[in-house]
């Protein structure tokens, strides 16, 4: 409910994922519909009762409580009962749908309640911030690109699968793969997001702060205090701007940025919306606009900005469909996906070019990654049906890459495991900010600096190099810290402004 101010931009993503098989859910509404005509009189002269609906709610929970909490699960704990937290589809199955929305209005109550921290809960954070530092000495990526320019374009959908990749002999992503040679491209790169989606990525590659567990960070805490990258860079000179294709509505994104540190914001309002695909304005036309701006900006400045044409339904019109597929591949999801992303390959592509014809690659890093996956995290079911397939389209291992380019650099591929929320650390270490003004923030680290393998995606699934079962578990923990951290608004009680 929180959220409709998305629907107009999502309808066409939502419709995208329907299946014939939840048609199902309306048939008995046909039904009672027929019933409800044929027995008008009937229930036209019924009075309704609270009291009843009352009874009926507590007969339906305490039957599904006895049934499957105490007969099924007896012995693991009354946390069984409540998982709204973190697995609502149990917590229905535990409550009953009555049952559900009465506890999900409940903490809706209460997490709309201002809370202070508790000492016990401050001590908890500060402790697990203590026992993450590895306080490793400097290395050579230490101030790497310090005072540069930092461009970060963080792009809808791009799964790590498509780089490198051909299909029928064409290049998915040939820009982005011309800018490997000369990046620190990270190739076991995770997605991280929540319910905010593409707003927590937002939020993670700024702040290094997992989002909460339920809902979407920016819609319910959207003035909260960060230690960001933004703010960080404005310490040591630099302008910082957020730039979105669509209206800063749009999850809320506007007023959240700007809390956390962005001087100035711009949304569709400041450029002419003269071509428009799927959610919002092209990206060919994005950028367009968005390059003599950058041109233009006094230097140092970090541009933070993100592309919007190939979100799902990757239904992108047929002029701009490059790639020469087969008839039947063209009308899959795949195969959409695959031509929006070889479409915003190509826009990236024209938009570096600008920028170095006008010099700014000269002194610019650029910074480039997926907000989250997208034809695995959505259709992942019609993508298993594809015929002939090739085993590569597979990968749903939610990865995405990072890629972070600096003209003329000697690059790499860097396989150590991480995730976004790692984002944050790793640029400022290459910026030359000191570790000191931010490694009591980050639930994140520096993947140029560290000697631990792992992330933690959004369901507390691990990945990466194995663990203790104590370390694997404080890994495992920074998600609900992160979450204790958003709900108390735990940096504004320190005292960051």
């Amino acid at each position: 409910m929180s959220q409709t101010t998305n629907l107009d931009n999502l309808s066409s993503s939502i419709m995208s994922m329907l299946r014939p098989i939840d048609f199902l859910f309306f048939i008995d509404l046909v039904i009672l519909v027929g019933i409800g005509l044929k027995f008008k009189k009937f229930h036209g002269s019924a009075k309704r009762n609270v009291f009843a609906l009352l009874v009926l709610l507590a007969l339906s929970i305490s039957y599904i409580y006895i049934q499957h909490v105490e007969l099924d699960l007896k012995g693991k704990g009354q946390d069984m009962l409540f998982r709204v937290a973190w697995s609502p589809n149990q917590t229905m199955s535990n409550l009953s749908p009555l049952g559900y929305h009465s506890y999900d209005l409940y903490n809706y109550y209460e997490d709309s309640k201002i809370k202070k921290l508790t000492p016990a809960e401050n001590q908890e954070i500060k402790s697990w911030f203590a026992q993450k530092q590895e306080n490793l000495p400097p290395n050579q990526f230490s101030g790497l690109f310090k005072g540069q320019n930092l461009i970060m374009i963080q792009v809808e959908s791009l799964e790590n699968f498509v780089l490198n990749q051909k299909v029928n002999g064409q290049e998915v992503t040939p820009n982005l793969n011309k800018l490997l040679p000369n990046s620190l491209y990270f190739s076991n790169f995770y997605e991280q997001v929540n319910n905010g989606t593409s707003a927590d990525a937002d939020l993670m590659t700024n702040t290094s702060v997992y989002p909460i567990r339920t809902g979407a960070t920016f819609f319910r805490f959207p003035y909260n205090i960060y230690n960001s990258l933004p703010k960080l860079l404005k310490e040591k000179g630099y302008g910082t701007l957020a730039i979105h294709p669509d209206k800063g509505s749009y999850w809320n994104w506007m007023p959240a940025l700007t809390s956390i540190g962005f001087e100035k914001t711009m949304d569709v309002t400041h450029f002419k919306t003269d071509e428009q695909i799927g959610l919002g304005i092209s990206d060919g036309s994005y950028f367009k606009q968005i390059a003599p701006i950058i041109a233009s900006e006094k230097q140092p400045f970090y541009n933070f900005m993100v592309t919007l044409t190939s979100h799902n339904p990757f239904d992108l019109p047929d002029q701009y469909r490059k790639l020469a597929l087969s008839e039947e591949l063209n009308k899959t999801k795949l195969g959409g996906y695959f031509q929006s992303v070889n479409y915003t390959d190509e826009q990236i592509g024209n938009f570096l070019g600008t920028l170095d014809k006008s010099g700014v690659l000269d002194n610019s890093v650029v910074v480039i990654y997926g907000d989250h996956t997208g034809v695995h995290k959505y259709y992942n079911d019609e993508v298993k049906q594809v015929q002939p397939h090739e085993n590569w389209w597979l990968d749903d291992t939610k990865r995405i890459p990072l890629i972070i380019y600096h003209k003329g650099m000697n690059g790499r591929e860097i396989g150590i495991t991480g995730g976004q929320v790692d984002t944050m650390p790793t640029v400022a270490y290459l910026m030359g900010v000191s570790e000191d003004k931010y490694k009591k923030t980050v639930l994140g680290r520096n993947l140029l600096n560290t000697n631990k393998d792992f992330a933690v995606l959004a369901n507390k699934q691990y990945v990466g190099e194995a663990a203790s079962n104590e370390k694997l578990q404080s890994n495992v923990l920074g998600i609900d810290i992160a979450d204790l951290i958003i709900r108390k608004n735990y940096f504004k009680e320190e005292g960051y402004k």
